[in-house]
């Protein structure tokens, strides 16, 4: 680090605490990004595989110059109309299968998974919601409580229930598919149970598409399609949490719950909604929405869904579209899966890979047979990693998944670039060790 970046340091540690997190050992001091790519004070250059915040790429000129225009013309809140925010909010409802769909705005992910617990309580009368074990959906007082890495069991209290971390990389053995749903589908009603035992009414579920933080798990195929029937039945809400996993990073479809068949009564987005711009929603069946705003008639937002959030959010579906990316995500995403297998071949230390368009997980664990988190190396492996000049983090409930997601413009040629760096720094471990 330079000294003015270790000046930098010190300051922040002096104004936001040493507690405000920073990614990598050696913090990088990053002022300039452009694409698939981030510059630091120094002048180094690293390859992006990590922020999906930055969808369609950092500072990608379509969207600064949306921003950039209505800012010039016009920034106030919903209370007045304007044709941007109405067209733009019909625009995503249309990306859903369901024709029904109803938009209210928010800023940020953390505060769209809040409004989407209050409506299920509210509606069913309930306060019981289930999350599942390791998971993030956001960091305000009621959505920290169904966000198990940022609580402990005091802190969520009794209106809240953790369901195990589906791991069939760990589980499956000689089970189907259908082995495996009937263990894990298990798991919730056995959280629904809880409830009614405890004297409390059970509101609803809330489900990231791609089990993100929980480590990317492989879900056998019904399992999240049950998890909605189960929570229907017992008179709950079914909330898919798609900021992690939504705006086509899957591939195959624009929306996770998409790939998984499933049919939600409430959608939460946010991180790349607005490319870096603070921008989220709820999206919600409209007998929903209708029935909540009857019952909070004054549902405002100061901020959300301003003309130039919409101008952001309706660039950023541009660009998906004119530049094919969620296509790329799949060309692309097949190309790196199949990379990282033939990596998986020349180092023990990867236990299993696995992702879906340009989202990746690799498991590290010291013995393949035993299984055995290998969470130091994974600690490990992400410094070197940035310091080669690649940026990826790590996720799971033992931090020894390495978590890949890049920005949708990612090309093959990235691709060989992320593959050759962490095939030499994994080489580079090995002799160590």
């Amino acid at each position: 680090m330079s000294s003015t970046s270790i000046d930098l340091l010190q300051r922040r540690f002096d104004i936001l605490g040493k507690r405000a997190p920073l990614f990598y050992e050696k913090p990088l001091h990053i002022v300039r990004g452009e694409g698939v790519w981030l510059h630091d004070a120094d002048g180094k250059k690293y390859l992006d595989a990590y922020n999906n915040v930055a969808h369609v790429g950092h500072c990608h000129p379509r969207v600064v110059d949306a921003i950039c225009a209505q800012a010039r013309t016009l920034n106030t809140s919903t209370r007045y109309l304007h044709e941007t925010i109405v067209r733009y909010a019909e625009r995503l409802a249309a990306t859903f299968t369901q024709d029904d769909m109803m938009v209210m705005f928010c800023c940020s992910g953390s505060e769209a998974n809040e409004l989407a617990l209050r409506m299920v309580r509210e509606l069913s009368g309930g306060t019981g919601v289930i999350s599942t074990a390791n998971s993030y959906h956001g960091n305000t007082a009621a959505v920290s409580q169904i966000s198990s890495i940022l609580s402990t069991p005091d802190q969520r209290g009794p209106d809240v229930r953790m369901i195990p971390v589906i791991d069939p990389y760990r589980d499956r053995g000689a089970k189907d598919d259908a082995t495996l749903v009937d263990g894990y589908c298990a798991e919730v009603d056995k959280a629904i149970a809880s409830f009614a035992d405890g004297g409390r009414k059970f509101a609803g579920m809330i489900l990231c598409t791609g089990l993100s933080s929980e480590g990317l798990p492989t879900q056998p195929a019904g399992y999240m399609r049950r998890v909605a029937e189960q929570v229907r039945a017992a008179g709950g809400y079914f909330i898919a949490d798609e900021v992690q996993g939504g705006f086509g990073r899957f591939g195959s479809h624009f929306w996770g719950h998409q790939v998984q068949g499933v049919v939600p009564d409430i959608v939460t987005l946010g991180k790349p909604m607005g490319n870096g711009h603070p921008m989220a929603a709820v999206i919600a069946r409209r007998h929903i929405v209708e029935r909540f705003t009857e019952l909070n008639p004054m549902y405002f937002n100061t901020f959300a869904g301003n003309p130039v959030s919409c101008a952001a959010g309706m660039a950023v579906m541009d660009v998906l579209e004119d530049e094919d990316l969620v296509a790329n995500a799949k060309t692309t995403g097949d190309y790196v899966i199949a990379q990282l297998h033939e990596l998986a071949q020349r180092h023990e230390l990867i236990g299993d890979v696995r992702g879906r368009g340009l989202f990746f997980a690799v498991e590290l664990v010291q013995d393949r047979e035993a299984k055995t988190p290998a969470t130091d190396a994974a600690k490990e492996i992400i410094n070197a990693m940035s310091r080669a000049g690649v940026l990826i983090s790590r996720i799971g409930p033992f931090d020894n998944i390495l978590k890949i997601r890049p920005p949708m413009p990612f090309t093959r040629g990235n691709a060989d670039q992320l593959i050759e760096t962490l095939d030499g720094v994994m080489a580079s471990l090995r002799v160590a060790a």
